[in-house]
């Protein structure tokens, strides 16, 4: 069963410190695309790390690549971590350390905004920065989600 919201909600309620991008985050600016993860930018910081861990513990977490490994997270690999893919009895969450065309945590967090989602208060990467990363992507499915978010836009302006 894909539960996002309840992904993203449990994020939140562990405190993990992250913001929203990729797919999830279009679609809380507004775009009409289907998602099918969670994609967040995170502080790769052993403490955020086992928080993640802590969000998800009971949702059976293994690692995306290797299903037959669960998710338990030492010092050493929390250390040597970049990204955590993982998927959950809720649906997939990818946690990247930075994100193509933005930089890493910090640079994300300063070009992101709050919003209130169903699921709580969360930062997500503001549009025109979901924009800049999308076309660093340049996946069929970005440049799909790029005009939406150019539409969105220009529909705000016009407003």
């Amino acid at each position: 069963m894909q539960n996002l919201s309840e992904l993203t909600r449990r994020l939140i309620s562990a405190q993990v410190e992250f913001v929203l991008v990729g797919g999830f985050a279009a679609v809380a600016h507004g775009v009409t695309l289907v998602t099918r993860d969670v994609d967040i930018c995170c502080r790769f910081s052993e403490p955020n790390l086992l928080r993640i861990q802590a969000a998800v513990a009971d949702l059976h977490p293994v690692h995306r690549s290797r299903p037959d490994l669960p998710l338990q997270l030492t010092p050493a690999q929390c250390a040597g971590l970049k990204n955590l893919y993982l998927k959950t009895d809720l649906g997939v969450v990818d946690c990247l350390g930075e994100v193509l065309g933005v930089g890493d945590f910090d640079a994300v967090r300063q070009n992101s905004v709050e919003v209130e989602l169903p699921a709580g208060n969360c930062r997500i990467i503001d549009i025109e920065t979901l924009i800049r990363a999308k076309e660093a992507m340049n996946r069929d499915h970005d440049r799909i989600t790029v005009k939406q978010l150019q539409e969105i836009i220009r529909q705000r302006m016009a407003g």
